[in-house]
């Protein structure tokens, strides 16, 4: 019998309040998990209301199944919400979704659960896949890649400053042993950092790194926000929890951008804000996770949530 892990999601109430403005829409939970979030928001649609979950995680798609299937209003998608215009057309909603939520990062499930190759904590084969039913592992990338390239990762999506010495150790190490486990990477990782940080394990930013290349996710969530807000109807919110600064930034980046539109129109030229293509507006500030969220659940201190609605 399979171990069940807890996932406890990060601002619940404050996300599906937010985006759940019609209790008849149709909305998409693109990080479905363990169905925290898509439990809520059903609870907030009446009979005609719909939800589409989206995951990359077998394993969380086999919950939805179980968990919701008895529920007619709920479908399931098995991809990345890089996809979300595939899946949304699919349904014959593009341009009529009234709201897309996106929890973005790693579960609690997946770093809890050292078969999945996620934790320098626990050991486990090195895999680091959402999907573990497609694309290359961890193990797979580290026995091929390049030194620099490896560097390169560790240094960018890590943002560890001692990523060269990281990936010197990484490739010395292979040359004699291949690297397949969670425990070996870690040790080797934790054995080239000169500095660690009181309260972090040495092996945190590095693993941070190759799981967000090994999964693609920031350029899956590029791809997502373009693509939600032309799925979006006038009056859908896109909202947004990140959980580290690289995804914020394009989160933040991206609203910005369709708040202000076109900034690049010729100088001494009157314009309208038709002219602009202005596309989003905030709704609210950004909101990070309560003290006492905060105090139950420590991975909930790093989250931000934003919100923007779409207007044209």
């Amino acid at each position: 019998m399979s171990q069940e892990f807890k996932h406890i999601t990060v601002l619940l109430d404050e996300a599906v309040d937010a985006l759940v403005q019609d209790k008849s829409g149709f909305y998409v939970d693109g990080t479905f998990g363990r169905g925290g979030h898509s439990s809520l928001v059903l609870q907030g649609l009446d009979e005609n209301g719909r939800l589409m979950g989206i995951d990359k995680d077998p394993t969380a798609i086999a919950h939805a199944h179980e968990r919701f299937k008895d529920e007619e209003r709920f479908s399931i998608a098995h991809g990345s919400f890089a996809q979300l215009q595939q899946f949304v057309t699919e349904r014959g909603m593009d341009g009529k979704v009234d709201g897309v939520l996106l929890d973005l990062g790693v579960s609690s499930p997946q770093l809890d659960d050292a078969s999945r190759g996620f934790s320098f904590l626990n050991d486990g084969p090195l895999d680091m896949r959402m999907d573990t039913s497609s694309g290359e592992s961890a193990a797979e990338w580290i026995a091929r890649a390049e030194e620099s390239e490896i560097a390169d990762v560790i240094y960018t999506y890590g943002e560890e400053k001692f990523s060269r010495r990281m990936a010197k150790a990484i490739v010395n190490y292979r040359a004699e042993t291949p690297i397949t486990t969670t425990a070996q990477l870690a040790k080797i990782i934790a054995e080239a950092n000169p500095a660690w940080e009181k309260g972090k394990n040495p092996a945190t930013r590095a693993f941070q790194g190759i799981r967000i290349h090994i999964n693609k996710e920031l350029e899956d969530l590029e791809k997502c926000l373009d693509q939600a807000l032309d799925m979006l109807k006038v009056g859908g919110r896109l909202v947004v929890i990140s959980f580290h600064s690289l995804e914020d930034r394009i989160v933040k980046r991206f609203i910005r951008q369709h708040v202000k539109g076109d900034e690049h129109l010729p100088p001494g030229i009157p314009f309208t804000n038709d002219m602009l293509k202005i596309r989003m507006k905030n709704v609210g500030k950004a909101k990070k996770a309560s003290a006492g969220e905060t105090k139950d659940n420590v991975r909930a201190r790093s989250a931000v949530m934003r919100v923007a609605e779409k207007v044209a």
